[in-house]
């Protein structure tokens, strides 16, 4: 059990990143939602003893791991959203240096790398350098790093970053599977990330917690106000700025707009399903539309 309790993060110049957020976190995966800005990776380097908060109290299994970070990183693996290498070094090289200086003995690091080589689809690039790799393949080299050491707590931000449709499927499936028996915290702006593998979701904003629940709480809290209608594309720059646009498809009779309201936006329109797309852009638009206090009362009445 990891447990973050009323953590603040302050940086120079009076920015604060992270403003009294506190959550706990047990055995499956949590995704944490929110826009780039919105303190997600402050909130991912403190979780995972990387930077100290300004404030407030981590907690792994009772234990104090501000004061005694090791308590944690033993059983930690950990992908930040900036990921470096040794450009000269081969992903197997990388690895078996980063393995040694996770205390792996040299034995059981060469069968988990062939392992993990294999699970990002490495194996064919492995004697070239890290320094050729492309993006992509070095986002893969970064999750192989994360569980080299079969870690029981697994933090990662922004993991797909960099990856096709198909390296991205085949990773969340992965830490889904992963996540029967392990603490996974998955950072993303990008929605699917975390709609068909996260039982848990967290939207945070302006570095305050927004509302965590089920996708179904989610979704609950936005039915019968999602909407379809098509429209003629004059009419855009009008409905984008009184309604929250989720979704918008140019087709050869118009331009199909699916957006979140009330009331009908117009005779034609058609009530839809919601899904966590909708949910999420309606609890971002509702913290970042209210004015500061209304923000930290309506917090409350979000969770």
């Amino acid at each position: 059990m990891l447990e973050l309790i009323d953590i603040t993060k302050d940086y120079r110049g009076g920015k604060r990143a992270v403003d009294g957020m506190t959550m706990r976190l047990e055995t499956g995966m949590l995704g944490l939602l929110g826009p780039n800005g919105a303190g997600k990776s402050s909130l991912m380097r403190i979780a995972s003893t990387v930077t100290r908060p300004t404030s407030g109290q981590v907690l792994f299994h009772g234990k104090d791991v501000v004061a005694k970070p090791d308590v944690l990183r033993r059983t930690l693996g950990y992908l930040p959203q900036d990921f470096g290498v040794y450009p000269n070094l081969t992903s197997r090289e990388f690895l078996s240096y980063l393995a040694a200086a996770k205390g792996l003995s040299a034995r059981s690091a060469r069968a988990r790398i062939d392992e993990l080589l294999e699970l990002v689809n490495l194996t064919e690039a492995v004697k070239r350098p890290l320094g050729k790799y492309s993006g992509g393949m070095l986002r893969r080299v970064g999750i192989a790093q994360a569980l080299l050491a079969d870690p029981k707590v697994i933090i990662v931000d922004e993991p797909t970053a960099g990856l096709d449709p198909e390296e991205r499927v085949r990773f969340r499936n992965l830490l889904s599977d992963l996540a029967a028996d392990r603490v996974v915290m998955l950072s993303t702006h990008i929605v699917s990330d975390v709609e068909s593998v996260a039982s848990d979701i967290a939207v945070m904003a302006g570095g305050r917690l927004l509302r965590r629940g089920s996708p179904e709480d989610l979704l609950a809290a936005v039915e019968g106000r999602v909407w379809e209608v098509l429209v003629d594309p004059a009419d855009l720059p009008a409905i984008q700025k009184g309604q929250i646009v989720s979704r918008m498809i140019r087709t050869s009779s118009g331009v199909r707009v699916r957006l979140l309201t009330h009331v009908p936006p117009y005779a034609t329109a058609q009530r839809v399903e919601p899904d966590l797309e909708d949910a999420y852009l309606a609890i971002v638009n509702h913290a970042t539309q209210a004015v500061p206090s209304a923000v930290s009362a309506g917090q409350k009445g979000w969770q």
